[in-house]
């Protein structure tokens, strides 16, 4: 009996939080369906899919990120695609290029933004300071969830690009929205380098990680920085420059 009651408390939980259309795909298989995504989208059961899912979806992680018009989003550590998705439905005239290195979420940030069109590419790769190759780190970061993969340096496992390779890549003078939650290799990307994109970009959305093998990002990202406002939104940081607005 206490076992149907738990049974019954998770279910009701789980429409509470996605639901009742999106709880039968969670219990029966299928895909995630939001207004705040065009698209339905795939998700894998077992993993952190479904808490990426609510971020993005349900607590609106990214909703305080400005409407700067952006014809270009950067999204470096793209996950399964849920924030690029959410970008590029409430930016119908954006452009998103997203990056994730991790093989298996990959394969799933490429299907969920197939729909889109020429408006999304995803590229299987890393974000660094500079392009390189890197291998997927072990042991694993935090809970050792999906989203929480992390790069090292060495190895040939991963192509890794600076900011400044994506814009070529895309051939854009500009990244209106930089998107960042890549494990604390934040630190590393603003380390070197930021002279020869970081007034190349208007909006950046960063998840800073303090307690990796990386150092503290926040002290690093706050030296590159200066002269940029900031604002604290649940885990993001928002930077900007105040004649950028």
């Amino acid at each position: 009996m206490l076992s149907l009651a738990r049974r019954f408390l998770s279910h009701a939980r789980t429409i509470t939080t996605f639901g009742a259309r999106n709880w039968l795909a969670i219990v029966r298989g299928g895909q995630l369906k939001t207004r705040y995504a065009l698209y339905p989208l795939e998700f894998r059961r077992g993993t952190s899919d479904l808490s990426v899912y609510r971020q993005v979806f349900v607590s609106l992680e990214y909703a305080c990120v400005p409407d700067n018009k952006p014809m270009l989003v950067l999204d470096c550590g793209a996950n399964v695609g849920y924030a690029s998705a959410y970008f590029l439905t409430r930016f119908p005239r954006a452009q998103v290029l997203a990056v994730e290195p991790d093989p298996g979420n990959f394969a799933i940030l490429a299907r969920n933004l197939a729909p889109y069109g020429d408006r999304a590419c995803a590229i299987h790769g890393a974000v660094w300071s500079h392009a390189t190759r890197l291998s997927m780190a072990a042991p694993v970061y935090r809970d050792g969830g999906e989203w929480a993969r992390q790069v090292r340096e060495g190895g040939n496992e991963v192509a890794a690009y600076g900011i400044a390779d994506l814009l070529r890549m895309v051939d854009c003078q500009r990244a209106d929205i930089l998107k960042m939650d890549i494990e604390g290799a934040e630190a590393i990307v603003f380390a070197h380098g930021t002279e020869a994109w970081i007034d190349k970009v208007g909006v950046m959305a960063i998840e800073l990680h303090n307690d990796t093998t990386f150092g503290p990002a926040s002290e690093v990202v706050a030296r590159a920085t200066t002269g940029f406002t900031t604002r604290q939104s649940g885990e993001l940081t928002l930077y900007h420059k105040p004649e950028s607005r």
